[in-house]
């Protein structure tokens, strides 16, 4: 009741400040582990897959920064979240999110783990990967953009709705480790995973990945289209 209160209240936000383009939403599974991989550019990204979509299950991870606030305490507690440190190992926040998908829930995650101030792609963290190398779940790749916080303020000042898109790529798994190096492993499956990202993204926005000969694969390829 309560997360779909907050769900309901989301959306008429969203709705008031932002016209919001969903693309290829119906590529998310609606049961099963599923981690939902994304660029993050601004405060609303977080918000968009939520209320994409209409499943119940999602596992709600809020930024340690937020757990001095009490309201924010009083949400979490409400909607069974929980405070995860960006910038450290924390392996009590890791476990949780590990068991969850295990149960088939639903993640949404930004690999670059913070908003990107170039605006553009930044490099990516192994996490998405790890979890779905570890629970099997399957990663869907979706591209945010029109959230910047810079143009949002600009538009709420001038009391103008800003566009936003939210594209959704092809839902796939990792294939097997086979004997390679962990490390390795991750490291280019997390390549794989951000250029999936970059593909659906405007040109403007692929920022470290823009040369990336993968994404151009993808692209010859048609990915996104």
């Amino acid at each position: 009741m309560i997360r779909a209160l907050i769900r309901f209240l989301t959306k008429l936000i969203l709705f008031l400040i932002a016209d919001v383009k969903v693309v290829g939403v119906e590529k998310l599974p609606q049961s099963g582990a599923c981690i939902v991989a994304s660029n993050h550019l601004g405060r609303l990204d977080a918000a968009l897959p939520l209320t994409a979509t209409k499943r119940r299950d999602v596992i709600l991870m809020i930024a340690e920064k937020y757990e001095k606030v009490a309201i924010w305490r009083f949400l979490a507690r409400l909607m069974d979240a929980f405070f995860v440190n960006r910038y450290e190992p924390d392996l009590k926040a890791l476990r949780e999110v590990t068991r969850r998908l295990k149960r088939g829930e639903f993640l949404v995650i930004a690999p670059e783990g913070t908003r990107s101030k170039t605006e553009a792609l930044l490099p990516g963290r192994p996490g998405a990967v790890y979890l779905a190398h570890k629970t099997g779940a399957v990663l869907l790749p979706v591209a945010i953009y029109g959230t910047e916080d810079r143009v949002v303020k600009q538009n709420l000042r001038r009391l103008k709705r800003s566009k936003i898109v939210l594209r959704a790529g092809e839902p796939y798994t990792l294939p097997p480790m086979n004997g390679v190096d962990r490390d390795r492993y991750l490291a280019e499956q997390t390549d794989e995973l951000m250029c999936r990202i970059a593909a659906l993204l405007p040109e403007k926005y692929r920022g470290v990945y823009a040369d990336h000969p993968r994404l151009h694969e993808l692209l010859a390829q048609g990915y996104g289209k």
